[in-house]
């Protein structure tokens, strides 16, 4: 133990016991105070709003409000989940998720590893440049440019294909078949360079003694990667992997409701999207909190069950 862990286990203690939980907080209540504000936030505006979950259990009336309703139980979930949309929702929203997480997540890494090879340093700043601000450009702008690529009146892609000698011009924003491309396609493009900060900042952490003696040993480029690199980072990847397993049925919301078109819409239509409609533009309210509170629960068991896997396989975890 370090002097300063015993010196801390020394204060909390008296005579061979622990002090009570209240004189501790007051020997530290100028720390407790730094947090004060911190605390409250969290309780009115994330712990508070939570007993609006209980609309899921009730026949929600205007008049009577949330807490004067009458109760219904599971009734409201048992009617979403035997629905006609419910499984083409759910499938659209793992479909899209799945796609993005085999494209998306491994994408940052591979950049990063390539960017830490770089041996000039302007070219590497400018890369990154380059790579980070997608990032900052709104979904509405994303879109708005897609739009205007894919157009089948004057769009580049399509000016392409006519210089080739294609004469149909495609509208493949519109088109089903394009969909998932398009929508894999453009995260990836938007969020990839950003996402290899979090890689860059774990890479940047791996000793260099380490690569000095892989190298004495006869290590190259690629095995200094495969051997020294990706086990060193083992645990960011890790982390990073649960977290985007928890939030799978989160197929960005945001980004699929700006591509829908109604030619495509039997296959981008998602949970998210669901409870928008659903809550907004029906007033269903009490159906648009069960689909939410039905994707934080599967989230919960996805996010569980991934961190049991990952501490078995990778002997990583967030608990």
């Amino acid at each position: 133990m370090s002097r300063r862990g015993s010196d801390s286990a020394a204060v909390s203690m008296v005579g061979g016991k622990k002090k009570p939980l209240g004189q501790r907080i007051w020997e530290h209540k100028v720390l407790y105070l730094f947090i004060l504000p911190a605390v409250i936030w969290l309780l009115i505006f994330c712990y508070w709003p939570m007993y609006g979950i209980t609309l899921a259990f009730k026949d929600y009336h205007y008049n009577l409000g949330i807490l004067g309703s009458p109760w219904v139980g599971f009734e409201v979930f048992e009617g979403f989940i035997t629905s006609a949309d419910f499984w083409n929702m759910f499938k659209n929203t793992l479909i899209i998720s799945v796609l993005k997480l085999v494209f998306t997540f491994p994408a940052p890494i591979i950049l990063s590893l390539l960017l830490n090879e770089v041996m000039c340093t302007k070219f590497k700043r400018v890369i990154q440049t380059m790579s980070y601000l997608p990032n900052f450009v709104s979904w509405v702008v994303v879109v708005s440019l897609l739009n205007i690529v894919f157009t089948p009146y004057g769009g580049i892609v399509n000016d392409i294909r006519a210089a080739l000698g294609y004469t149909d011009a495609i509208f493949f924003m519109g088109e089903p078949e394009y969909f998932y491309q398009i929508a894999v396609g453009s995260e990836l493009w938007k969020n990839v360079g950003w996402n290899t900060i979090v890689y860059l900042s774990a890479i940047s952490g791996v000793s260099q003694e380490l690569y000095e003696a892989a190298i004495i040993d006869g290590a190259g480029r690629l095995k200094c990667t495969w051997h020294v690199t990706l086990p060193a980072i083992k645990f960011t990847i890790g982390i990073m992997l649960i977290m985007a397993i928890g939030g799978i049925l989160n197929a960005n919301f945001e980004q699929i409701l700006l591509l829908q078109q109604p030619a495509n819409l039997s296959i981008s239509q998602i949970l998210d999207t669901y409870v928008l409609e659903v809550g907004l533009r029906y007033g269903d309210f009490e159906l648009s909190t069960a689909v939410g509170l039905f994707k934080s629960v599967f989230a919960l068991a996805l996010m569980a069950l991934a961190n049991f896997a990952s501490s078995r396989l990778m002997e990583v975890s967030l608990w």
